[in-house]
């Protein structure tokens, strides 16, 4: 099979697939979209040219009009919608002492898996933590990485607060993963120059999606420092060669609803 095929009867001719390819690999030749000269090696496989097909002609190689999630029949966020579904969401801190079954985290990785990644490399792996004795272990040697650091680096672990963190530790209080039955973590190959903002884009479409499966996040920035920074943990979370992880996320049933929206500073905006 070529890199795509065209239904003639279908085709309208409108030129759609060519102007929103990306990498400008489709040409009308005699009417009809053809790929040009070395179009399979340039292909970066993003499905626009059969997601953007009003009349379903345009087959790609390695997607169907029939693989694909129909949206004429899905409605639409209006602004008001969008706004409240954006502006509702808060950091959960507090958790029910109720795992999520692993069917759910699954699913709501998936949702996430979904977000853009720069010429669509989809770089972004997870690592799902999901036994909660587990993440005790773990934040030991955080706690041990703040002692370093407390001692080592004392004017960087000032501002930080870790000498809070492990003494609320020592007496028993959990302010690194709060508590939280499940982390997640979105890591990368730190020699791909995607990699990093893929991660952030993927775990912030993770956040959003959560509170939908009746389930709440946080990012868990002492965590993911630490598995960063200090090889017990990093050597601890067996990620794969030359991999980081590029954000953590507390995940679990939040104990309380939030009844409200708080305003936020007006954005600081320059126009020229």
């Amino acid at each position: 099979m070529t890199l795509f095929t065209i239904d003639p009867e279908l085709c309208n001719q409108d030129a759609i697939c060519v102007a929103e390819c990306p990498v400008r690999i489709i040409t009308m030749v005699d009417g009809l979209p053809q790929p040009v000269d070395k179009a399979e090696a340039l292909c970066i496989n993003c499905g626009h040219c059969v997601a953007v097909c009003p009349t379903q002609a345009f087959s790609h190689k390695n997607l169907k009009p029939a693989d694909c999630i129909s949206l004429e029949e899905t409605p639409t966020f209006t602004p008001e919608q969008a706004e409240i579904f954006l502006r509702q969401g808060r950091s959960i801190r507090t958790y029910k002492k109720k795992p999520v079954e692993k069917k759910l985290l699954e699913r709501a990785i998936t949702i996430a898996s979904h977000a853009p990644s720069g010429h669509n490399r989809q770089p972004v792996k997870w690592h799902v933590i999901h036994d909660t004795a587990h993440i005790k272990d773990l934040n030991e040697k955080v706690i041990d990485w703040m002692r370093w650091m407390i001692k080592e680096k004392p004017q960087m672990a000032g501002p930080l607060h870790l000498d809070l963190v492990v003494s609320g530790w020592e007496a028993g209080l959990d302010t690194i993963t709060r508590n939280a039955p499940h982390l997640i973590i979105a890591h990368g190959n730190q020699k791909d120059p995607t990699a990093q903002t893929a991660c952030t884009i993927a775990m912030t479409w993770l956040e959003l999606v959560l509170p939908s499966l009746e389930l709440g996040g946080c990012w868990c920035g002492y965590f993911n420092t630490a598995a960063v920074f200090w090889p017990p943990l990093k050597a601890a979370l067996e990620l794969p060669e030359n991999h980081v992880s590029f954000g953590t996320m507390m995940v679990g049933y939040p104990t309380y609803t939030y009844k409200r929206i708080p305003p936020r500073n007006r954005p600081g905006i320059t126009w020229k």
